[in-house]
């Protein structure tokens, strides 16, 4: 275990702020659980969200540990290249949702994305979407609890195993009381200090690296970072421009047929503002998200020996003033809160609304079921994050599983005409199939042992969703005459 990173002072300082705000976080439950009348209410907020709570909420979503952490120590490591997956993809996924998905999905008047799949397609694939999304939140929600619980270990020594049951507690806590009106108040004064939080640390951190001045900072980091590192897209090699737009791809593409995603569309008071939603939070997003990555650079400067820890908390260990960091520290946590409520919320919207509401025939409420599916949905999440893997790792690998399996049937649901079950159900089926089939392998490219060396040039998760693509095309091709023959 890890020395605590704080002196006793200030480690008791931190932790009387951590306990007063979550004090505040669930006072704030407490009042949202007064708006909760039916499932309606808990799932969507009654569709009443105005603008300005709808992108907050989808911000502070997105603003977690991948982000804040993971994102920072990979840019740290290898340069600008490995922010192609968050914060770039991510942003960009929202800018797509508020162009081409947003409208029309709210004007369905849904509850769930596995909804819309049962809409359009029928109750097979609606719960073969849901055995697709469900699973894939996992491994999300378990890097959001595997980072908070490192931080816990970081500053007060806290055993992991421990902070990942504290912070699955917490997070469960406060969304199960309100639902998806507790994480939308929550989110808007997390995102805040959020925001207070980065400010403060790099204009402290720039302003060390340039002797005061953090314009200097800035000019010295962009003259003496080394040149590859500078470079946003990989030069000079065609196979490595093909893996770094197939990461992009996964997080701009990955998380559009996501319940935590769309639950924020069906949540906004009208399509309009459901799409200026996710055009402001992809904006402030791609911008934010500039403040980690370059603080992830900074610091190859401000700290050149290798550490073990995370670098933005180191960071702000080292530069900022007790208080500061104290605020920061609770941005942090902030932000990986934010994203934990979201996250619990969402697959077990759908655990309720799409499976386990199947088998219920009435006999408990909606609202009981959905309550019963947050504890569900956490209790799975922490066996996950007890299983390991580097969070970064099961951040990637929670985008790709809807991307192989569910793209495809919603796009083609949405601007299409209307097609036969069997060709989203075939969609789905070989989309998941190839996709575990390369996860169990830990095939990074598609089918190697099949291709060869031309598998380098087909990255998994996009090529299994060309693959889903074709088995949807096909079968709906062949859906009309097998109707033919049987008639």
């Amino acid at each position: 275990m890890a020395e605590p990173l704080l002196t006793a002072p200030l480690a008791r300082l931190l932790g009387s702020v951590l306990v007063l705000y979550l004090v505040g976080m669930y006072a704030l439950a407490l009042f949202a659980r007064g708006k909760i009348h039916d499932h309606e209410d808990f799932l969507v907020a009654g569709r009443r969200l105005p603008l300005s709570l709808a992108w907050a909420t989808l911000l502070a979503t997105w603003f977690g540990a991948g982000t804040l952490l993971t994102a920072a120590d990979e840019v740290r490591a290898g340069g600008l290249q490995r922010a192609a997956l968050d914060p770039l993809g991510a942003g960009l996924c929202l800018l797509i949702a508020g162009l081409f998905f947003a409208a029309p999905l709210w004007r369905m008047g849904l509850l769930t994305l596995a909804d819309f799949f049962r809409r359009e397609y029928g109750p097979g694939a609606e719960l073969l979407s849901a055995l697709i999304m469900v699973p894939s939140y996992f491994g999300w929600i378990a890097a959001q609890f595997t980072a908070l619980a490192s931080l816990l270990e970081l500053f007060f020594g806290l055993d992991p195993r421990v902070g990942i049951l504290l912070v699955a507690a917490v997070g469960m806590g406060y969304t199960w009381l309100g639902g998806m009106w507790s994480v939308t108040l929550t989110d808007a004064v997390q995102i805040v200090l959020v925001l207070v939080g980065l400010v403060v640390l790099a204009f402290v951190a720039l302003g060390d690296l340039g002797g005061g001045s953090a314009r200097a900072g800035l000019e010295r980091l962009a003259s003496e970072t080394p040149a590859p590192l500078l470079e946003p897209i990989p030069r000079g090699s065609a196979v490595a421009l093909v893996g770094w737009i197939g990461v992009l791809a996964v997080g701009a593409l990955g998380n559009l047929p996501g319940q935590d995603l769309m639950q924020r569309i069906f949540a906004a008071r009208s399509a309009r503002v459901a799409r200026a939603a996710c055009l402001l939070a992809g904006g402030a997003y791609l911008t934010l998200g500039l403040v980690p990555v370059g603080l992830g650079l900074a610091s190859r400067l401000l700290v050149p020996a290798e550490i073990e820890r995370s670098i933005l908390p180191a960071l702000a260990h080292l530069f900022l003033s007790p208080w500061a960091a104290v605020v920061f520290t609770l941005a942090v946590v902030s932000a990986v809160l934010s994203t934990i409520d979201s996250a619990i919320l969402s697959p077990a919207s759908v655990l309720s609304q799409n499976v386990f509401e199947r088998a219920n025939r009435g006999r408990v409420s909606a609202l009981t079921l959905n309550r019963a599916a947050v504890v569900v949905v956490t209790a799975a999440s922490v066996v996950v994050a007890y299983l390991g893997e580097s969070a970064y790792a099961l951040l990637e690998d929670a985008y790709e599983l809807p991307l192989a399996g569910l793209l495809a049937p919603l796009v083609l649901g949405i601007h299409g005409r209307r097609r036969p079950q069997a060709a989203a159900v075939a969609a789905m089926a070989v989309g998941l199939g190839l996709w575990l089939l390369h996860y169990a392998a830990g095939w990074e490219t598609f089918l190697p042992p099949l291709l060869g060396p031309a598998s380098a040039w087909l990255p998994a998760a996009l090529s299994c969703a060309a693959a889903s693509l074709t088995a949807f095309l096909v079968a709906a091709a062949a859906a009309p005459r097998a109707e033919s023959s049987a008639g």
